[in-house]
């Protein structure tokens, strides 16, 4: 009797381990592409940035999953973004979830105009007064997400 019991409780637990890794195995194939969640923070206020383009591969068996959508221009992103009303030479914190590597756009009606340097995750607005456009291109190791935001220097 005692032999049958571990029997059958051997088999339940096979049993249950096949199907929490069935569960999990559905639970990571559908959080493809993955969704990082990318914000700003000037003086201790947060904001959301707007995500752009995105490029995700990942390896299935022999295969390798490739995902990978086109957007309109940061530029264009920026026409429908509420700017962001900073300082002059306030630090713009970049918040980007599992810490990517980090780079940083000025863009304008004709395009990518220069890269800003990125110290710690942060970049310095400028002094000149106006509107200036973002983008912020975060790399890991297996995708890149493009990231707009506007602020205005008052």
């Amino acid at each position: 009797m005692k032999g049958i019991l571990v029997v059958i409780l051997l088999g339940l637990s096979l049993v249950m381990t096949a199907c929490s890794s069935e569960s999990s195995k559905q639970e990571s194939e559908n959080d493809f592409p993955p969704t990082m969640t990318g914000t700003i923070e000037v003086n201790g206020q947060q904001y959301d940035m707007a995500m752009g383009n995105y490029r995700w591969e990942r390896k299935r068996g022999m295969e390798t999953e490739v995902i990978e959508t086109d957007s309109a221009s940061p530029y264009q992103i920026a026409e429908n973004f509420d700017a962001i009303q900073i300082g002059q030479s306030d630090t713009i914190h970049i918040n980007i979830e599992d810490e990517p590597t980090i780079t940083a756009y000025l863009w304008d009606e004709n395009g990518r105009q220069k890269e800003v340097s990125v110290n710690n995750n942060q970049i310095k607005a400028p002094e000149s007064a106006g509107k200036d456009v973002y983008e912020i291109l975060a790399e890991w190791s297996n995708g890149e997400v493009s990231y707009t935001f506007v602020v205005e220097i008052q």
